[in-house]
């Protein structure tokens, strides 16, 4: 197994301050407008943007949630193994909000269309975008399409993107990896 960098810790900072620019464009204040991170590792890149919006761009409450989708998934009961579930945390209203889902990679689309099904049980909200550090061009299953991306990668058959964060890995930084 080999793996190459794609992106530093330096690459990833410089990222996610664009992102959080991107956003700030076209939620300007964020009253109306919640984060939400779709577990596991999507909620590690939410609470960043997060950090990033409120204590460099001053933006003063910026509401983040995570969102478990395990139960949602459309392979739930295929598995060989049982999968374990994470804890949905959205302590705030959806309905009429805008939504924003964070997650880590974009591959297959899975993810995003059982992330859909799985925030209506928190209200109705106005408007879901979709922001993703790496997008896996070439990979979908389904028609999903981020709205604000870090970088687009296109992974070849065995490949796999492999995001470490220091918070679960003790660093920051995005591999490709070759089975």
């Amino acid at each position: 197994m080999s793996q190459k960098i794609l992106l530093s810790a330096k690459e990833i900072e410089i990222i996610l301050h664009r992102l959080a620019c991107q956003l700030i464009e076209n939620h300007q204040n964020f009253e109306e407008t919640v984060l939400i991170g779709i577990q596991p590792r999507g909620i590690f890149l939410a609470e960043r943007i997060q950090q990033i919006l409120q204590n460099e761009y001053k933006i003063p409450e910026v509401k983040t949630g995570r969102l478990d989708i395990t139960f949602y998934r459309d392979d739930f009961r295929r598995s060989e193994k049982p999968l374990e579930a994470n804890k949905t945390k959205i302590d705030f209203l959806v309905e009429d909000k805008r939504v924003v889902f964070i997650d880590d990679v974009l591959y297959t689309g899975r993810s995003i269309r059982s992330a859909l099904t799985a925030i209506q049980s928190f209200g109705r909200p106005k408007e879901i975008e979709l922001l993703t550090l790496i997008d896996r061009r070439f990979s979908r299953h389904l028609p999903i399409q981020p709205d604000y991306n870090g970088r687009q990668v296109d992974a070849i058959n065995e490949e796999k993107v492999k995001v470490n964060w220091v918070e679960n890995a003790g660093e920051d930084c995005v591999y490709l990896v070759n089975k």
